[in-house]
């Protein structure tokens, strides 16, 4: 009965994230994806965003989550993978994707929305992380490739989601500040 109960939240899951029931584990693929959803929303956002106050704070958040999910998968997933897979490659070829992400995230948080090359930069990342993602949850990519190997994805999830949440804590009176310091 439990495991029937497993199996139906995780499909509430599947089907609406946002509906997901509190009590629902969500295996490290399907946080990390999730993650990537909620992003690539932001970036759309963004895109319909007109003023500055609002792009400012939509480009802030972007990056703020962008940060602690590479966080999360730099000290946890990552590892966990080349472990169970020894797929030096992929492992090595998403971490440069990373490091090309950061670079640019700094020249964002850098930046004002008042920078000619404010929205420019925000299309760029957004080009950037959505070709990331193509590359984890592509039929043979990282993420299948972590199914395959047998990974404990639910003890990472979890995993996942603890260290999530305390960068997430630890971020948030930074961002009140930043948000604060855009609208003055």
């Amino acid at each position: 009965m439990a495991e029937t109960n497993r199996v139906l939240d995780t499909k509430l899951v599947r089907a609406n994230p946002r509906r997901a029931p509190i009590a629902a584990a969500l295996d490290a693929i399907e946080l990390l994806k999730a993650d990537h959803q909620r992003v690539q929303r932001m970036f759309r956002r963004f895109a319909q965003a007109r003023g500055r106050e609002e792009r400012a704070a939509l480009g802030a958040k972007i990056c703020d989550l962008l940060v602690v999910h590479m966080r999360i998968e730099e000290e946890i997933f990552y590892p966990a993978f080349m472990q169970a897979t020894g797929d030096v490659e992929m492992h090595h070829e998403a971490e440069v994707e990373h490091d090309g992400v950061k670079m640019l995230i700094a020249q964002i948080q850098r930046a004002s929305p008042e920078d000619a090359h404010f929205t420019a930069k925000i299309k760029v990342l957004a080009m950037m992380v959505r070709h990331h993602v193509q590359e984890e949850e592509k039929r043979d990519g990282m993420f299948a490739e972590a199914r395959s190997a047998g990974m404990d994805l639910l003890a990472l999830g979890e995993e996942l989601k603890t260290r999530r949440d305390q960068l997430k804590r630890r971020m948030l009176p930074r961002s009140r500040i930043s948000s604060a310091a855009a609208r003055a």
